[in-house]
């Protein structure tokens, strides 16, 4: 079983905020393969099918960005899931908007999503795509920033993005993780 994990923030005022690509991700692999991400479990909004002949788990942590680590975690107890079927896509500030970055270990980088994660997992080692936000200009408050909605000039590199890390998620259902990291990290 593989398990694919979009951090995010619950609700409507969060939908298109940078925060929010890792639940814009599950959301355009669950339209692709024809999953509905609609169970409530694990503080979590989860969506199972099978894809290419592989069990797969699309998951939206409800519990808020900086709690992301309990329903990872319960999700994890629940369905005795190994970490390393796991994948975690989330907003990162490091990386330029329209990019993708594919790692499987680091630091939470200031993030409270993966740093919940790193809690409650007990390692940072895990796989990862950063999805590239961009850093807010000198003086504008990063959790204002986060929680704003993609202006109008980054829509075609959100999109574009969004295509990419998809992409990469289907791809590492039959590659290795380092195949993957190699063909999608440019």
């Amino acid at each position: 079983m593989k398990w694919i994990v979009g951090l995010g923030n619950p609700g409507t005022t969060y939908q298109s905020t940078r925060h929010n690509v890792g639940f814009m991700v599950i959301d355009e692999l669950a339209r692709r393969w024809n999953i509905q991400v609609t169970q409530s479990k694990c503080k979590a909004l989860i969506g199972e099918g099978n894809v290419h002949g592989t069990k797969v788990v699309l998951i939206k942590p409800m519990t808020y960005m900086n709690l992301s680590g309990e329903s990872v975690r319960g999700f994890m107890d629940y369905f005795k899931a190994n970490l390393e079927d796991g994948l975690i896509v989330y907003d990162d500030m490091d990386t330029e908007v329209g990019k993708v970055r594919l790692r499987y270990q680091g630091s939470a980088g200031g993030h409270n999503g993966i740093k919940s994660l790193i809690q409650h997992l007990g390692t940072q080692q895990f796989n990862r795509i950063r999805m590239g936000v961009s850093r807010p200009q000198p003086g504008r408050n990063i959790a204002d920033y986060v929680l704003d909605n993609f202006p109008k000039s980054e829509q075609e590199a959100l999109k574009s993005m969004i295509e990419q890390a998809c992409d990469a998620v289907e791809y590492s259902l039959k590659a290795s993780f380092d195949n993957t990291m190699a063909k999608f990290n440019k």
